[in-house]
């Protein structure tokens, strides 16, 4: 794709190339399943002798027969399905050059003049370092098999190269049978296939015992040995593979299956779509930036406004004589100071913007999904409005009136000071000056704790700052604005040059959010305290990942989408930690997924864990504070979502797709097609992608997705798809055998042999680029798409750009929005 930067996060770039895959769906029908079999049935035996044939050759697919045609386009398709090295197939795969740059850093020269390399070196020079198992078999099978414990020179490792980089299928279909045919009898047999899926799955990081990988075995003999011979040839392996995955490699073909569901979705909704231009780029971004543009911009006008008001005010007072221009510099950016210091508050009252979300006029014009940038926008000019401040009082304003002129002092501001003109070291003595310091110090203290590296402990941090960092350490840091906010009030009643209590306006910017922040936390704490849940269900899943289904409270309502706070007297009972529900609102229970992620997560998931393995005590007390909405609160506005999750960031989503299955749809039709009325509860239609690097991650909400698959089973109301990171991608010769395996497990069994759930989880490599026919197709289904995403804000900023890009590329709207808490 072009013009797309790759991430350096491993899971982040591979979300980014699955924006441009063709993922298998969850939605797979009786109907689909069986096309695959019939078209692995009726593909014939390779001729080992066939040859790929290219435009422009004389005997080219054009000149073919349509079966022919057909035939080798399969053919070429299920050659990309067999790549051999990381990379290969793709944008960045390895050349010659890279291979002969890895033998000259490994070789050394033994009794001859020529360096050669140790078998075991091989998989080093070609790029498959991370599986030397695997690369010593498949050493093996270029080799023959006998004697292939020997050393290699350069010109062999080439000429083993130049095998590898021949595109041809059967080439390739070779080198893989030579792999399983370990006997080199030209057969194939039971043990062997199930001695390369062991291979192979301990290669990808996947856990297959024996037991299965003897049934996938046989589940390939039943489908390929029709005759019962007890062995394959080299023919029926190719036909395998072209079945299986030519299918999962040809974007255009999912693309036009899709076409039908495409009408569907459009017959639902009513909508009679009119040919649309694509918008222009200053128009998408006109509409996706407006709110956040004009909230920012009032608040910056206001800020200036309100500086220069106080710069020109202070301008003319009798203070200009000794001080300069850094009194009304100063007093401006007080100014600002009070502003920010009452709006800072503002977007931390989360039950307020809970109740304003509700209104649409008003949530259509404010951007509540941005409430905690906003916040940080407003601390960054509390940081500028204390460095103008704080730094133009002590390095200009005290050293001109400690070494002003005597006359000029007492014709003008001497009255202020007692007709005393103080030395520096006396006004920083006084009350204003000691409680402004004050003041910066627990600012900066806070600041300093509130930034990235801190609140998440970072590893760049050395050791000793890491001990006392953390979200712990964030949290309690940020209350000590309890203790700014009363030295504020005293600062703002003890001011240089100012004696009536009307220019005193300190009290009147934070009165009323002063107010409504104690107010909530008042409100919060006795509704917290009504809120004890009993523990229904505790699990413990892999990836220490807990998950906690607790007893509704009586009259306890909330929204999909929605969160809550979290709050364990055995660990602190100040602390409170927000997670997605990931129960539905219409369950008679309340579910989070808490992965252990910081000091409490770690706390609490030991606590339960105890209390699990025992089972003679019973569950930590917790309590609950919420709900509270969020960005994914908003998707009953939207026809089409498309929520996008890394890891645990698919917790918030999993309520949304419960939302969307059991809503009602009901819509009136007229004769000419067109709608006349619609009653809807949710949107049309989800697409959920989760990436996640591990596979035993998809147990976390295994039975929330065939809950699911099984409720859309006749209308395909939820597409699920699964992504993994951790393994090798589909088309390396080493998860090509785990790709025909899931393909004939899904058609056969209906659940996919990683996820172990009717959704199939596609494998992608680390920056592989696979996003393009996912966008096709939701072009051909909407008009207008909402894109969720929870996960990491550097990859927020990748689906951005994404969104904007093909927002002016196609005549969809894509609109983008990440959950912040």
């Amino acid at each position: 794709m072009d013009g797309l930067v790759k991430s350096k996060i491993p899971q982040q770039s591979s979300l980014i190339a699955l924006f441009k895959s063709s993922p298998s769906s969850s939605s797979l029908s009786s109907s689909s399943s069986s096309s695959w079999i019939q078209v692995l049935h009726s593909l014939s035996p390779v001729p080992t002798g066939s040859k790929v044939l290219h435009e422009g050759h004389p005997n080219s697919t054009t000149d073919l027969s349509s079966e022919q045609t057909r035939s080798l386009i399969v053919e070429n398709e299920a050659t990309q399905g067999v790549g051999f090295i990381d990379g290969f197939v793709g944008q960045s795969g390895m050349e010659w050059k890279d291979v002969e740059k890895r033998f000259d850093q490994v070789a050394r020269t033994v009794r001859s003049s020529e360096p050669v390399v140790r078998w075991s070196e091989f998989g080093f020079c070609i790029g498959m370092q991370s599986s030397p198992e695997f690369a010593n078999e498949l050493l093996c099978a270029l080799r023959g098999g006998e004697n292939w414990k020997y050393k290699i020179t350069k010109a062999d490792l080439y000429n083993l190269w130049f095998r590898m980089k021949d595109n041809s299928f059967n080439s390739r279909m070779r080198i893989f049978f030579d792999m399983c045919n370990r006997n080199k009898d030209g057969r194939i047999t039971e043990t062997d296939i199930k001695q390369t899926i062991l291979l192979t799955a301990s290669t990808n990081k996947l856990s297959v015992t024996h037991d299965e990988a003897e049934n996938y075995a046989s589940l390939i003999m039943e489908s390929l040995d029709k005759k019962n011979k007890g062995y394959l040839e080299i023919s029926q392996m190719g036909s395998l593979f072209k079945a299986g995955l030519s299918k999962a490699h040809s974007p255009m073909k999912q693309v036009s299956a899709t076409t039908g569901s495409t009408q569907n979705v459009h017959s639902s909704s009513g909508d009679f779509c009119e040919e649309q231009e694509p918008m222009s780029r200053t128009e998408v971004l006109i509409r996706t930036y407006w709110r956040r543009a004009w909230v920012v911009l009032l608040w910056f006008l206001a800020c200036l406004g309100l500086f220069v008001w106080k710069f020109v005010q202070y301008r003319h007072r009798s203070g200009f004589e000794v001080m300069g221009y850094c009194l009304p510099t100063a007093k401006g950016a007080a100014e600002t100071l009070k502003l920010n210091m009452a709006l800072v508050l503002l977007p931390v009252c989360r039950n307020t913007i809970t109740w304003l979300r509700k209104h649409r006029p008003i949530n259509s014009v404010i951007p509540f999904n941005d409430n905690i940038n906003f916040h940080k926008v407003i601390a960054g000019g509390i940081v500028v409005g204390v460095i103008l401040h704080g730094g133009t009082h002590l390095a200009c304003d005290f050293p001109r009136i400690s070494e002003s002129d005597r006359s000029i002092f007492r014709q003008t501001i001497a009255a202020g000071f007692g007709y005393h003109r103080p030395t520096y070291a006396e006004i920083l003595a006084t009350t204003e000056v000691t409680s402004g310091i004050a003041m910066v110090v627990l600012m900066g203290v806070a600041f300093s704790l509130a930034t990235k590296w801190p609140r998440r402990r970072s590893p760049v941090l050395p050791v000793s700052l890491r001990r006392v960092t953390g979200y712990n350490t964030f949290w309690y840091s940020h209350h000590l604005f309890v203790l700014v906010y009363a030295l504020l009030i005293i600062h703002s009643m003890f001011l240089f040059l100012t004696d009536k209590l009307m220019e005193k306006t300190t009290w009147m910017y934070i009165a009323f959010p002063v107010l409504l922040y104690t107010g909530e936390r008042i409100f919060r704490a006795f509704r917290s305290g009504s809120y004890e849940v009993d523990i229904l269900k505790a699990s413990l899943y892999p990836g220490k990942v807990l998950y906690l289904k607790m007893q509704k409270p009586e009259g306890f309502k909330f929204h999909s989408g929605m969160y809550i706070f979290l709050q364990c007297p055995q660990i602190s009972p100040f602390e409170w930690h927000p997670f997605s529900l990931t129960s539905g609102p219409q369950d008679d229970y309340l579910s989070v997924h808490i992965r252990t992620l910081g000091d409490w997560s770690y706390q609490i998931y030991d606590l339960f864990q105890e209390a699990v393995l025992s089972r003679s005590q019973g569950c930590p007390k917790l309590y609950i504070d919420g709900p509270y909405g969020c960005a994914a609160q908003d998707h009953v506005k939207y026809d089409i979502l498309v929520l996008i999750g890394l890891g645990i960031g698919a917790t918030p989503f999993i309520s949304i797709l419960k939302d969307v299955v059991k809503g009602v749809q009901t819509t009136e039709i007229d004769h000419s097609g067109l709608r006349k009325c619609s009653l809807t509860k949710g949107p049309l239609k989800a697409y959920l992608y989760w990436v996640t690097r591990e596979p035993n991650s998809f147990d976390w909400f295994r039975d929330v997705m065939k809950e699911i698959s099984n409720s859309t089973k006749k209308q395909s109301v939820v597409e699920m798809h699964n992504f993994l990171t951790n393994v090798h991608p589909e088309g390396d010769i080493r998860s090509a055998l785990l790709s025909v395996i899931q393909a004939l497990h899904l058609a056969k069994n209906g659940t996919d042999i990683v996820s172990r759930t009717p959704v199939s989880a596609l494998l992608l490599s680390f920056g592989q680029y696979m996003f393009d026919a996912f966008w096709l197709k939701l072009e051909y289904v909407i008009d207008f798409s909402r894109v969720f995403y929870c996960g990491p804000s550097k990859l927020a900023r990748e689906l951005t750009k994404l969104c904007t890009k093909f927002s002016t590329k196609t005549t969809t709207r894509f609109v983008f929005h990440k959950e912040n808490y």
